[in-house]
């Protein structure tokens, strides 16, 4: 979907373990910006930097940014950017991160530098805050309940690691047939909360395709519906697709602007069965793109 070309300047914005970065530098002689706010992911890609020399400029920093950090390595243009979304398998799999409930580390959940922990959440928020976000950011339906249970336990003891906070919230929802842990939702809206995910994702969008030149393409991997909402209705506004308003609302009065780009996935592309046997993380991933049109 990106299609890299010779003499293009694509964006990679979550370069995370390099898998894009090193698919899209294979595919064309072509020269990539790779953006991410995760140092260590940084470090990772100087190996690769360094074998791709002049081809791969590391960049660290958030998506929110991009405007910024790509205009400090004078570049005001694009053909392409590409974005895979969410907590990457690096930061999941590393117990000292704090994301995963499967073992157990600091409760702490940042991808970047920023200062608050999950662990200053749980320990500080007020209980009717901490059920809306966990409402919100992970669709629980158990939220009053698990904030009243960590409210009551934090009273007694501060929670500290993330082994912790699953057995509360385990002890208040049991487990289902679908197989998913009860703690998944909560640690999701918690990791979202930290790293304000939905606000990177909304700035990102709109910042990436204002760079894109003609013809330049803006592909995009979520992995769960508060993600994909995002994508999915950018990518309709920017396409001339996006809900007629009522003939009540004088808005409706207003020339509809002409679409400022084409669709290239009218449903998301998912994994197929090869790829789910060689990569069962990738279940929940739906790909969308769009191409800017000509001026």
């Amino acid at each position: 979907m990106l299609a890299p070309r010779d003499g293009g300047l694509y964006l990679d914005g979550t370069f995370g373990g390099g898998g894009y970065a090193g698919a899209i530098l294979a595919a064309a002689d072509c020269v990539l910006v790779a953006l991410d706010r995760d140092p260590a992911a940084i470090q990772r890609g100087a190996e690769m930097a360094t074998r791709y020399s002049g081809r791969l400029r590391m960049v660290e920093g958030k998506i929110s940014e991009i405007l910024n950090l790509l205009e400090r390595e004078g570049i005001t243009r694009l053909d392409g950017a590409v974005f895979d979304l969410g907590v990457s398998s690096y930061q999941i799999d590393d117990p000292a991160r704090g994301f995963s409930f499967k073992q157990s580390g600091p409760l702490d959940m940042r991808m970047g530098a920023q200062k608050i922990t999950a662990a200053e959440l749980v320990n500080s928020m007020p209980e009717a805050e901490l059920a809306d976000m966990l409402y919100e950011f992970g669709e629980e339906k158990a939220s009053r309940r698990i904030a009243q249970a960590i409210v009551a336990r934090r009273a007694v003891q501060k929670f500290a690691t993330t082994s912790d906070l699953a057995t509360v919230i385990r002890g208040v929802v049991r487990a289902d047939k679908s197989g998913i842990d009860p703690a998944t939702r909560s640690f999701q809206a918690l990791r979202i909360a930290v790293n304000d995910e939905l606000g990177e994702i909304s700035a990102g969008l709109a910042q990436s395709a204002a760079l894109l030149a003609p013809g330049g393409r803006l592909v995009v991997v979520s992995f769960h519906s508060l993600e994909d909402r995002i994508v999915k209705r950018f990518f309709a506004e920017r396409c001339g697709r996006a809900p007629g308003v009522s003939r009540h609302d004088p808005a409706g009065l207003q020339a509809a602007s002409a679409p400022q780009f084409k669709l290239l996935t009218k449903t998301p592309v998912t994994a197929d069965e090869n790829e789910l046997r060689a990569n069962p993380r990738a279940r929940s991933a739906k790909l969308r793109a769009m191409e800017r049109l000509a001026a």
